[in-house]
Formats: structure tokens, C-alpha cells, sequence
């Protein structure tokens, strides 16, 4: 599968730890999903699975109430949801997904993040065509084999299954995200260390390591902007 999901989530979570702009991203997605469909996520589908990834990353109860209720009141704060693609050094291809109340604000920044790192803005299907959507579920506590015969059993197809640290970690189409996690709670496995609905590259690239660090401070100048809730490409950082 290329890059190791555990990698990728690792790098995230260090990047994070001490700053609240995880929660903040997370607090304006759960608005937004909230506000666009019932408030209640075992009757929104969107909801449900940005609750399940908020949980993954432990933010806190406070802040998802707090967004959830925001919505339940009728804030006319509103969000356009938005996808540009683009190339850094090298070729490389990266996808960038945010949520914006000024369009032209968020359009500006994330040009000028790509142009000061080396990279430039492609139109719309340039990139996205060599990413899959992808649903990415881990767990603890059970083997490999084991996953993929509770999995064959429930009759959830997947694409692939690895072990990972001390995590099994299972992709699979993205209409699979719930099958998959219901079949684990069938039998009393309601925790997830992984629950990402992604874009996962096709094919991964390694850069020359002058490019590398200049590739990375783009994607961190990316992932620190207000506007921005994902950030995917195909690099692989070696970790």
C-alpha cells in the first residue's frame, strides 16, 4: 500500500501537539455537517463519520458539543466546501479539501503556499485523478488474519489489510466505512485507533532531499491555514 497509515497520522499528531488547531478544524467540520443535515449523527451520515474521525484524534467533548449546538441554533455562518489540486518540486501532486466562508481569501493563500514552496496551483482534475477515495479503519487487539476472516464473514469486501506498529489497519471503497465498523462492533470493538475517509496516492514518489525539506514546509504552510481541513499528496517522507 505504499506509505504506512500509522507514518502519516504520527507525523499529524506531532505536528499538533501543542497547538489547538486540530480541535478548530474538527470543531468547523462537525458544524458544518450538523448544519447541513440533522444534528443527530445516527440519522446524518456526515456527521456520524466526522464524529468517528474527531474521536480517533481524542478532541475533546466540549468542542464537539459546542459545534453541534451552534448548528442546533441556526447560525447563518455558512461554508463553501472546496478542492484545489496542484504539483509541488518535482512533480510531486498534492490535494488540498477546505471548508471557507470568504472564497477569495482561501483561494489567495493557498496560491501563494504552493508558489513560495516551489509548487503551483493545477485545474480542477490535474492531481485528483491518480488519488483513490479511500476508507481507513485500525484497531488494536486482534492479527491481520483474523480481521480479514471477521471481515470475509460479515461480507465486507476490502482492498487491503497490513499490520501496522501495534495496529491492524484495513482500506477499503469508501462505501464501506460503516459495513466495516459495524462489523467489528458485532462483536464488543467500539474503539478505533484509525477512522479517515482519505485520498490515498497511487503511486508514491521520493524526492531528492533538497526537495523533500522545501516539499514539506509547503505542506506545512498548507495544513496551518485557517481555511484548510486536509491536505494529501504523494510524497514519501521515509518515516
Amino acid at each position: 500500500m505504499g506509505r504506512k497509515w500509522n507514518n502519516i497520522k504520527e507525523k499529524k499528531a506531532s505536528k499538533d501537539a501543542n497547538t489547538s488547531r486540530i480541535y478548530a478544524k474538527f470543531g468547523r467540520e462537525i458544524y458544518v455537517a450538523a448544519k447541513q443535515g440533522e444534528p443527530d449523527p445516527e440519522l446524518n451520515t456526515a456527521l456520524k463519520i466526522v464524529l468517528e474521525r474527531a474521536k480517533t484524534y481524542s478532541v475533546p467533548k466540549a468542542i464537539i458539543d459546542r459545534a453541534i449546538e451552534k448548528a442546533k441554533g441556526g447560525s447563518e455562518e455558512n461554508y463553501t466546501e472546496l478542492r484545489y489540486e496542484g504539483f509541488g518540486p518535482n512533480g510531486s501532486m498534492v490535494i488540498v479539501d477546505a471548508l471557507t466562508n470568504n472564497v477569495n481569501r482561501t483561494a489567495a493563500e493557498v496560491r501563494a503556499a504552493f508558489n513560495k514552496n516551489g509548487g503551483n496551483m493545477g485545474v480542477t482534475g490535474s492531481v485528483a485523478y491518480m488519488f483513490d477515495a479511500t476508507a481507513v479503519i485500525g484497531l488494536e487487539g486482534k492479527t491481520a488474519d483474523e480481521v480479514l476472516e471477521l471481515l470475509m464473514e460479515a461480507d465486507v469486501d476490502v482492498r487491503d489489510i497490513s499490520e501496522e506498529g501495534d495496529s491492524v489497519i484495513i482500506y477499503a471503497d469508501v462505501d464501506q466505512f460503516h459495513a466495516i465498523q459495524a462489523a467489528f462492533k458485532q462483536i464488543g470493538i467500539t474503539e478505533f485507533t484509525v477512522a479517515e475517509l482519505t485520498m490515498l496516492a497511487q503511486n508514491d514518489v521520493e524526492l531528492p532531499a533538497d526537495a523533500l525539506v522545501k516539499f514539506e514546509k509547503m505542506i506545512d504552510t498548507l495544513e496551518d491555514l485557517e481555511d484548510v481541513q486536509q491536505v494529501y499528496h504523494n510524497v514519501d517522507f521515509g518515516e
